[in-house]
């Protein structure tokens, strides 16, 4: 059983009745889909009869998880509760219709998902000019642009850990890697939804028929194309070279490219890389491989800025992050430049990984400007 905080939605000084508040009121009793029991067939019947605190305690606990299922599915975490918000809203006047044939976690799952298939439909139908870089150096290759923002750590610190249990094909951890999530960005958008519910979440085959809507063979004709996608474009991982997270092996190697960054010591940071290792930049057409191509990069790209980045740690997709910052020419300030995700594989990085969009820097809880050292 878990134990998950219940919100306050009620009037007073707190406000007007609101289905979506944050105050935290009460404790309820979980189960891995659920309420617990009559408890919560009770609840249940609460919030069919139109009691929006019954409908916040049935759909709250859920919302983290929906949050990282949107994300997977769309890669960006802006759309992702822009999302998650949207299945609420529909699953409010249609709860009335839920007929408890399913549990309300695979139910709002339902909604998620194809919430998320409509938004990459209405995307597909408004293409995204990728931004300019200014200034360029020749890539090592050309890629397909990958639309794609990194998934701060402290919203997974809410996900219930549920066992997806012997249907799921890959690990919790795994699955958020933006490795990962790249790679799903490049299957079509129903290959990628069935793939999520069926070998990331571990749902049944007939259940994900059920929430696409489609036959099992449909889906099951899905899953092996999507999969022969994901086994071509994922590198073949040696999980145990991995550092393990905020071990004494990660902090050193994460704390020596910090200080090579800081000092702008790009002999420094090359030496930190596996000899493939590669620069991506999302959603930028471009990749930088090996050492004297990133070599070459880093030092074109820190000439054209002009002074050396301030780093702050963070943690991004379960990967060391650092959130980037550049003076400010005007006041002795320095302000948000980009956010840099960290690949390791042993004691040394494969991959870099930079945002150019600050916009993202608020989901990591990252400080709007830096002071000016004295």
């Amino acid at each position: 059983m878990l134990i998950v905080a219940g919100r306050d939605t009620g009037g007073g000084e707190n406000g007007t009745a609101d289905p979506f508040r944050d105050e935290l009121v009460s404790l309820l009793v979980m189960t891995p889909n659920g309420l617990a029991g009559a408890f919560g067939d009770a609840v249940l019947a609460r919030a069919r009869a139109g009691d929006e605190e019954a409908f916040r305690q049935l759909t709250e606990p859920h919302r983290r998880e929906l949050q990282l299922h949107c994300y997977r599915i769309l890669g960006s975490v802006q759309d992702a509760e822009d999302m998650v918000q949207e299945t609420l809203l529909a699953a409010w006047p249609s709860l009335e219709a839920f007929e408890g044939r399913a549990s309300v976690r695979s139910w709002l799952y339902r909604i998620a998902t194809n919430r998320c298939l409509n938004a990459l439909r209405a995307r597909s139908r408004r293409p995204r000019e990728v931004p300019a870089m200014a200034q360029p150096l020749e890539p090592t290759r050309t890629i397909e642009p990958v639309w794609l923002e990194p998934y701060p750590d402290v919203l997974l610190e809410d996900v219930p850990d549920r066992s997806a249990g012997p249907a799921a094909r890959y690990e919790a951890r795994e699955s958020i890697e933006l490795s990962f999530i790249v790679a799903l960005q490049h299957l079509p958008p129903r290959q990628r939804a069935a793939l999520v519910l069926r070998d990331v979440l571990g749902f049944r085959t007939a259940e994900v028929a059920g929430m696409l809507d489609t036959g099992e063979a449909s889906v099951k004709g899905a899953l092996q194309r999507a999969r022969a996608t994901l086994r071509a474009r994922l590198p073949a991982a040696d999980r145990d070279r991995v550092p393990r997270p905020s071990s004494a092996g990660e902090r050193r190697l994460v704390g020596r490219f910090a200080d090579a960054v800081q000092s702008g010591d790009i002999d420094e940071i090359v030496s930190l890389l596996t000899d493939d290792a590669l620069v991506t930049m999302p959603p930028q057409p471009l990749e930088y491989q090996e050492h004297d191509a990133i070599a070459a990069f880093m030092g074109h790209r820190a000439e054209l800025r002009g002074a050396a980045l301030r780093v702050v740690p963070t943690r991004a997709n379960t990967q060391p992050a650092f959130g980037c910052y550049l003076p400010d020419a005007h006041a002795a300030v320095d302000r948000p430049y980009g956010l840099f995700v960290l690949t390791l594989q042993g004691d040394a990085i494969a991959a870099i990984t930079w945002f150019a969009d600050t916009g993202v820097f608020r989901h990591f809880g990252l400080p709007r400007t830096l002071p000016r050292p004295t």
